[in-house]
């Protein structure tokens, strides 16, 4: 016993230290431990409970029932409201499509962000800190997993120790540890069996990389993390300096852009000089990047390096989301917010036929414009990503795949495989994970052949249909106009 009273007492003084050393809390705030049920939230919150006084910090729990998982999802609730219950913890719960919640279909990505919904409701409601059970080997298999998948160095820094208002006081130990604690200490936990199956990328990672890294070092867990410290703190001087960067190339007036800039300006947009950022640093210029997608969507590593590359371009566009791109021309770069498509009931089906100068109307004052014609741009589709030309197909390839395309809204049992993700999905589940506002997506154009929906508006074509560098042949290419024929959505 003295020895588990001696383990206690030192990973409690670690986490105490670990604490104040990264600044997670200020005294008198109020946290909310988010708590699944397993060995790490729970570890965490008997933690802070611990530590509350030590911190000055009052301690309450929340769950989030994502209620996939049936009569499992629902015993795990029951088991962390009897262990707040017993420890005297005030306790909020979240359950799936209640209390105005949005329900958690869409894989991982609805599900956590289900999460985060809930924890932005308790922010909004007054808790000051939301703190999460991330541990060292947690950290290690992000940082593998981004490595795998392709990521710069902001995402090298893995899972930061605070960002907004989260935080996370278990990034000094590893998931052993803290299971061997809770298992010295009798503390109880659920499991969850989908983390116990290889159905998912992360878990293959847990299960069969992180053991062959552990065999070739034991310590690999904490220099994979050590890693990400250093990688964190060489992205925060990098991201300082591309922050000073952006507002030396911002200081334009508008005479001095092209009218959609001006729009933009008008708008409250800042508008870049193109020349200070192509004279950037290509580390410099990559935070800059990084700064300007993470407002809009994930940052991944494709969408800096389309950044970096329209900039050197000089012109073109890169789409972040379904309505916002980045566009640059005339010496400028900036930032264009456009509504995807007109807000209003489905489209009424009609035949598709891709013939040069056909427009079809879509309400809302806008029109789909239909051009074929010789490509143009051969040296551009050599250097940019495909994503940069998501509304131009082959024209050839997809006239002899698709020779029977309708122009419609979405339908039940659609089917999209967007541009370089190599991956079919349900359309209501990549509209999710889009976060396109519900008003829209019954009225989003789409061109599909049957149920395989092979173009979105605001997304472009499918995967395989863009023309191959190189290439000489015909091209299709989509714009969405107004009336007056200003371009709306490329």
């Amino acid at each position: 016993m003295n020895q588990n009273n001696d383990n206690f007492e030192n990973m409690q003084a670690r986490v105490l230290a670990y604490c104040r050393q990264a600044g997670l809390f200020v005294h008198g705030q109020q946290v909310a431990a988010a708590v699944s049920g397993g060995a790490d939230s729970m570890a965490l919150l008997r933690l802070l409970l611990v530590l509350a006084q030590s911190l000055g910090i009052q301690v309450s729990a929340c769950h989030v029932n994502h209620r996939l998982r049936g009569a499992a999802a629902d015993g795990d609730e029951a088991f962390v409201r009897a262990q707040c219950a017993e420890l005297g913890v005030p306790l909020r719960v979240f359950r799936a499509e209640e209390e105005g919640l949005p329900d958690a279909s869409g894989g991982e990505a609805g599900a956590r962000a289900l999460r985060y919904a809930c924890f932005e409701r308790l922010h909004r409601e007054g808790i000051d800190r939301i703190a999460l059970a991330h541990t060292v080997t947690d950290q290690a298999e992000t940082l593998l997993f981004r490595l795998a998948r392709g990521t710069g160095l902001h995402g090298a820094g893995g899972i930061r120790p605070v960002r907004d208002f989260y935080v996370r006081p278990l990034l000094c130990l590893t998931r052993e540890e803290v299971e061997a604690w809770c298992t010295a200490w009798g503390q109880q936990w659920v499991t969850d069996e989908t983390n116990l199956s290889d159905d998912y990328a992360r878990n293959r990672l847990r299960h069969d990389a992180l053991p062959a890294l552990r065999q070739a070092n034991a310590g690999a867990e904490r220099n994979l993390a050590r890693f990400c410290e250093k990688a964190a703190q060489a992205d925060a001087y990098f991201a300082r300096a591309a922050a000073q960067m952006l507002e030396q190339a911002a200081c334009l007036r508008p005479e001095d852009c092209p009218p959609p800039a001006r729009r933009a300006l008008a708008a409250g947009e800042k508008v870049y000089r193109l020349e200070v950022l192509q004279q950037a640093d290509p580390l410099i210029l990559e935070a800059a990047a990084h700064a300007l997608v993470a407002s809009h969507r994930d940052p991944e590593e494709r969408y800096i390096r389309l950044l970096c590359q329209l900039v050197q371009e000089g012109s073109g566009a890169v789409q972040l989301r379904p309505g916002v791109r980045m566009r640059a021309g005339q010496g400028c770069f900036w930032q264009e917010e456009i509504p995807p498509a007109p807000a209003g009931g489905p489209l009424e089906p009609v035949p598709f036929r891709p013939e040069n100068g056909t427009e079809y109307p879509l309400g809302g004052g806008l029109r789909l414009c239909v051009r074929v014609e010789k490509p143009f741009f051969q040296e551009k589709t050599q250097a940019v990503h495909k994503k940069d030309l998501k509304n131009v197909a082959d024209y050839a390839r997809i006239t002899m795949l698709h020779p029977a395309l309708t122009l419609r809204s979405r339908l039940p049992g659609d089917e999209y495989r967007p541009a370089g993700r190599n991956l079919t999905k349900p359309l209501r589940k990549w509209m999710n994970e889009q976060a396109i506002p519900p008003g829209l997506r019954d009225s989003l154009p789409l061109l599909a052949d049957g149920s395989q929906v092979v173009w979105v508006c605001g997304a472009g074509f499918a995967e395989g249909l863009a023309p191959r560098p190189g290439e000489q042949g015909i091209i299709l290419h989509l714009e969405i106009e107004t009336r007056e024929g200003e371009q709306r959505g490329r």
